[in-house]
């Protein structure tokens, strides 16, 4: 009894293993680990140069009499040499005194030309030191500089006693720019990746239940999908209002420091980003969860659910890896790109928003996302009508009455 019931039990698993692995949906299980640390990598390496995208034009400088520019140029060697860590530092810029050194040095926070960490000014024994938010590291090196010239000047035991202040830009910085750019496509990303896929369940589940056959027949199918779409889309709206209510009041709840590095985020746009950022998150939800849609009306069972929303998500991370890329490469190919692929628009418009000041690029891309929506959800209910409900368009079905 014993070896029969074995040889059933290996029939029976050798015949679930091949209808298992030769599927597209096992090559798909076996392919995604790779492909979604891929898109990882990418996007991770994009994140990496967004937040640093203004480093290259960062620096700290020393407003000094010419005569002791030699002396801090061989200071800041020095320092290099013996602090490894001091060598990744932005590079030192020398700037001759005008007649107001104070004013010289905060205009230089707002310059186009450099991004400045921190200033030194005055006398060397008593010198002030400006430096922006997050930038306290330079402001101390910048100390240690003209301790370090007094020191190669005077005598080994010459001290100096500088003065702290940090100063509020008024202009956004490049890597500040770069940084809320970033963060404002992860942020639409994750939100998006997270609830988008809702709409695939409900619509799969009333698919089962019969009841989108039901309102299929009282309404037009393209109306039962948008008032899907709506619907999930106010489940959504609830969920972004909590989370955002909490994540605004943050800055309070953090210590100085980690507040100082967040008020150093800044956009090109001002204080119309927020209501853009929205914008945008809505049109990305829409477009995803229009996808999904179409895909839980397709699927009858949870097998072919999984089968057709892993190329999806899939096909997200690429757009985030596209949209990413693009917030710290604002001028790009693969920005312009990405700002005109319908699914990863939404995503690169947001970077756009604040790392550009204008305007009227984002009035054109809400009606290029709108008109999207729209497609998606005709497509899908298309395909809905003719694979499921085996009907074609309604005006076909009129003409084949007449």
């Amino acid at each position: 009894m014993m070896p029969r019931f074995l040889r059933q039990a290996l029939t029976i698993a050798r015949r679930d293993l091949t209808a298992t692995v030769m599927t597209p949906t096992f090559l798909l299980f076996l392919l995604s680990p790779l492909l979604m640390i891929g898109f990882g990598v990418i996007g991770g390496l994009s994140g990496q140069a967004a937040s640093s995208a203004g480093e290259a034009r960062q620096q700290i400088v020393a407003i000094a009499p010419p005569g002791q520019h030699d002396a801090l140029r061989t200071a800041d060697r020095e320092l290099r040499s013996v602090f490894t860590r001091d060598s990744a530092r932005p590079g030192l810029r020398l700037e001759k005194p005008e007649a107001e050194p104070a004013r010289q040095a905060r205009t230089l926070f707002d310059s186009d030309t450099i991004e400045a960490a921190a200033v030194l000014y005055g006398p060397l024994d008593h010198p002030t030191v400006l430096r922006s938010a997050g930038a306290e590291a330079e402001g101390r090196y910048l100390a240690a500089l003209a301790v370090q010239t007094l020191r190669a000047e005077h005598a080994p035991g010459t001290r100096s006693t500088p003065r702290f202040e940090t100063v509020i830009r008024d202009a956004p910085t490049v890597s500040g720019r770069g940084q809320a750019a970033y963060f404002s496509t992860f942020a639409i990303f994750l939100v998006t990746l997270m609830l988008s896929g809702q709409a695939v369940g409900a619509m799969a589940e009333e698919r089962s239940n019969k009841v989108i056959e039901i309102l299929a027949a009282a309404v037009p199918l393209e109306s039962v999908f948008f008032g899907k779409l709506l619907g999930a889309f106010g489940s959504a709206l609830l969920f972004v209002a909590f989370w955002g209510t909490l994540i605004a009041n943050l800055p309070r709840l953090l210590p100085g420091d980690a507040a100082g590095v967040l008020s150093s985020l800044s956009v090109a746009v001002g204080p119309i980003f927020p209501l853009l950022l929205i914008g945008y998150f809505v049109m990305a939800y829409l477009l995803q969860s229009a996808v999904f849609l179409g895909v839980g009306a397709l699927a009858s069972t949870q097998r072919e659910i999984q089968m057709l929303s892993l190329p999806i998500t899939i096909f997200q991370f690429a757009m985030f890896g596209m949209a990413s890329y693009a917030a710290g490469n604002p001028e790009s190919w693969v920005a312009i790109a990405a700002e005109i692929v319908p699914f990863s628009s939404p995503m690169a418009m947001a970077a756009r928003a604040a790392n550009a000041p204008d305007l009227w690029p984002h009035a054109l891309a809400f009606a290029w996302h709108a008109l999207w929506v729209a497609i998606t959800l005709t497509i899908a209910a298309r395909l809905f009508r003719r694979g499921v409900l085996k009907s074609g368009s309604p005006k076909r079905t009129k003409r084949a009455a007449a």
